[in-house]
């Protein structure tokens, strides 16, 4: 050991409990404490940084002038198997870990880059902060803590419920009170009465009695028996509260219609429990036909993403767009490293670590651990993984589900990163790879009374095509050995047909005042490089929502879109006429009626209708009422909807309050403007992207349209316009499993492996030549095509 000055000049602190710890793998790349030369983790600010031939560690010494560094390495200890040690009593929701000293060797001492001492003399309390270091929970692991520790919460429905007297009345536990089921029993703990609750996930059966007897009654609170422990568990659901709850006093209320909670045993499993075994513990296929073992492929783009839990739909769609050219040139060059201060919240540096991650093939080799095969005695060495928890929570910070550790849908994931990249800074000659999915269509609306049309030119990134469900007679059996309904299929065309077909709105003329409606009609007027289409194949089967399984047939040959291209107004047309007040006022937005009508009668307020169907593309009811259940505790959820301002004109003016909280801030009034503008009225957003475009002064240099119909600048409308438009399939997004909020996503990418096109499977972790790709492209939810 060496002395070093920097020990007791330094003002060094041990790391407190909400100090994130990056002791695992480095912030800029994905060397971690698992290679030979171990992670340096800086002893000012926690930071990780390699310590390989990268020298991320020694960069951000530099950097930060922060000379003391604590060096960790670890090995893998063999693994012991004990099976002498009954499990762990469950008290909460939680999924209980090895530590790490359960599953590694760990070796570590302090570094100086400043006196270039190797071994630093731990003086001082430097052997504190040093502790402290090693004993801390990871930035990842509290992050998991946090989204997995699922208490549950009490409500008043159920903490104060008044129970009904039970007198003479004699209940029935063996079966329901309206059908012989005798699983899945949810007892009103009001009443006394036993219903059936909603078929669930995995087989098991249900009518949705028990919600029947709520909607008669209003009775809010069931308990369901075959979750009744002699610890004073249950699961309890309060159908106001349309959510899991816990009863304080659920051993009176049980007593009081005769049951004895001491007497009782669990017998089934809680949906949570159910929930997180599916996700944790879903197996994909990774067999062919035969029964043989895919090939697992190594290399440059094959690299595997870990699953941080349930974050298969995250890794799914990472693995599709860094297969892009437009996401590869933006971030998969690490050489221009960002200097970021806190380069594991940064969003560039995070992007880019992803890139090099999956695009560099430094980390896609076969794992050490062997791991048994589905075929008997047989081993296969799959990869061990990248783990992109820095950026799932960068990804999820702030939103109320990519926050959490539950399943999510893989589409709306896709387009919220949109979002977070389009907003992020793009230096020249850099751009914004979503500008590659971004296309016009416009809209044709044609008066049924007096024939004149009108156009409309909307901006997007992606479509959601409807998918026809049409029953084929004959059910078949499924694995479960119950009645499976079966679907006709069909084609992409028949898809995108009905997307730009004509249909009929209500629809006020501004040229002859009719009543009668109109005739709408979506088309085509520019095309993108990449176009990412999701097929919507949910029904909501007793207020759950059921994926179908449609087959939808795509062709992996290049097809042309030329036949949904707009034409405009034609020679033949009349326009309608232009209203005086379009450059001043909001866009409008014009429900589907049939929609419409549907959600209102399941009694939804009208406004709640308006928002769900403008965020899921105006298409239909079931993909509605499906962002309806996601968003029904969104604070705003009954405010009128408020529409982005159109592009071109001055649109709305923002709102004064939010103008004035960020000129308090020191932003200018321009800034403010432009920054709400661009953000909808987000606030908070709209610091985000005042930050982001440090340059952009706010004020608009696009000529005004004037009184006199002076010249005006266009906007560049993204998109091409070039015929033919030959699209080939490039990637999906597969999901297994009723539920987009239970199963599983893996992609199937279409590569270059040895000079030869091949489809790939990505698993997780898992990379392999790609099987029954024509069968799984049929179920695909999401499909990027590319221009060719």
């Amino acid at each position: 050991m060496s002395a070093c000055v920097h020990t007791s000049s330094l003002s060094l602190r041990p790391p407190t409990a909400s100090q994130p710890v990056y002791r695992e793998d480095c912030t800029i790349c994905f060397d971690s404490i698992d290679d030979p030369e171990g992670l340096d983790v800086c002893l000012s600010c926690f930071n990780g940084g390699c310590a390989g031939d990268r020298m991320h560690g020694r960069l951000h010494s530099a950097q930060r002038d922060h000379p003391l560094v604590l060096n960790i390495r670890r090995t893998k200890k063999p693994k012991v198997e004990r099976d002498d040690e009954p499990p762990q009593k469950l008290t909460k929701i939680a999924i209980a870990a090895e530590t790490e000293d359960d599953i590694y060797d760990t070796k570590s001492f302090v570094r100086c880059y400043v006196c270039d001492v190797e071994d630093v003399e731990q003086a001082g309390n430097l052997p504190e902060v040093v502790e402290g270091v090693l004993k801390a929970m990871t930035a990842a692991r509290q992050n998991e803590v946090q989204a997995w520790n699922l208490e549950l919460e009490h409500c008043e429905h159920v903490s104060f419920l008044v129970q009904d007297e039970k007198g003479s009345k004699e209940i029935d536990l063996t079966k329901c009170s309206d059908c012989d089921l005798k699983e899945n029993l949810w007892m009103c703990l009001q009443c006394g009465n036993l219903g059936c609750g909603r078929a669930q996930y995995g087989g098991v059966g249900g009518h949705s009695h028990g919600l029947a007897h709520f909607d008669k009654t209003q009775h809010p609170a069931s308990v369901k028996l075959g979750s009744i422990s002699p610890e004073g568990t249950a699961d309890i659901y309060c159908y106001i509260c349309n959510d899991e709850r816990v009863d304080p006093h659920i051993t009176e209320h049980l007593r009081h219609w005769g049951i004895n909670i001491a007497e009782r045993q669990k017998t089934e499993k809680s949906l949570t429990e159910m929930m997180v075994e599916q996700n944790l513990h879903y197996e994909f296929r990774m067999t062919d036909q035969d029964g043989k073992d895919l090939t697992p492929l190594f290399g440059p783009g094959l690299t595997g993403l870990k699953n941080l839990g349930n974050s298969c739909y995250l890794a799914s769609i990472l693995q599709c767009l860094f297969s892009l050219d437009g996401f590869k040139s933006r971030y998969g060059d690490l050489d221009d490293v960002p200097t970021a201060d806190r380069p594991a919240e940064d969003l560039e540096t995070q992007l880019k670590k992803v890139g090099d991650g999956l695009l560099s093939g430094r980390y896609s080799k076969p794992d050490g651990q062997q791991q048994t095969s589905s075929t008997e005695h047989t081993y296969v060495q799959y990869q061990k993984g990248i783990a992109p928890a820095m950026l799932k929570t960068l990804v999820g910070k702030g939103h109320e589900e990519f926050s959490t550790m539950r399943q999510q849908d893989a589409f709306e994931l896709l387009l919220h990163l949109f979002k977070l990249v389009t907003r992020a800074s793009h230096p020249e000659p850099l751009k914004d790879p979503v500008s590659d999915f971004k296309f016009a269509v416009e809209q044709r609306l044609q008066c049924l009374g007096c024939k004149k049309v009108g156009y409309r030119t909307d901006e997007q990134d992606n479509i959601i095509v409807p998918v026809p469900a049409r029953k084929l007679e004959d059910a078949v059996m499924g694995e479960d050995d119950k009645k499976k309904e079966e679907y006709e299929a069909v084609t992409l065309k028949e898809c995108l047909d009905i997307f730009t077909g004509t249909e009929t709105v209500e629809y006020t003329c501004k040229a002859c005042g009719s009543k009668e409606g109109a005739l709408k009609k979506l088309g085509f007027k520019t095309f993108p490089k990449v176009l990412a289409v999701n097929a919507r194949r949910f029904a909501h089967i007793n207020w759950v929502p059921t994926k179908l399984d449609i087959p939808v047939v795509v062709d992996t040959t290049p097809f042309p879109l030329d036949p949904y291209l707009s034409t405009g107004l034609l020679d033949s047309e009349e326009a309608l006429p232009e209203d005086p007040d379009e450059g001043t006022s909001e866009p409008a937005f014009t429900p589907n009626p049939e929609a419409m009508a549907q959600l209102e009668g399941m009694g939804f307020p009208a406004v709640r209708c308006q928002k769900a169907l403008y965020n899921t593309g105006n298409a239909d009811a079931e993909a509605a009422m499906n962002w309806l259940f996601q968003h029904m505790e969104d604070p705003d959820i009954d405010t009128p909807l408020v529409l982005p301002e159109s592009s071109g004109s001055g649109g709305a003016s923002a709102d004064p309050e939010s103008i004035v909280m960020l000129t308090s801030m020191g932003f200018t009034e321009a800034q403010a403007k432009k920054a709400l503008k661009e953000t909808g009225g987000d606030v908070e957003r709209a610091v985000e992207w005042v930050f982001s475009h440090p340059d952009d002064t706010g004020e608009d240099d696009t000529p005004a349209t004037t009184a006199a119909g002076g010249e005006v600048k266009d906007k560049v409308m993204p998109g091409s316009t070039e015929t033919p438009a030959n699209f080939q399939l490039h990637s999906i997004v597969c999901h297994k499993g009723g539920s987009i909020h239970a199963g599983h996503y893996v992609a199937f990418i279409r590569k270059l492996v040895d000079g030869k096109e091949t489809w790939v499977l990505f698993n997780d972790e898992k990379v392999v030549e790609g099987a029954d790709v024509e069968e799984m492209k049929k179920f695909a939810y999401v499909y990027l095509f590319e221009r060719v």
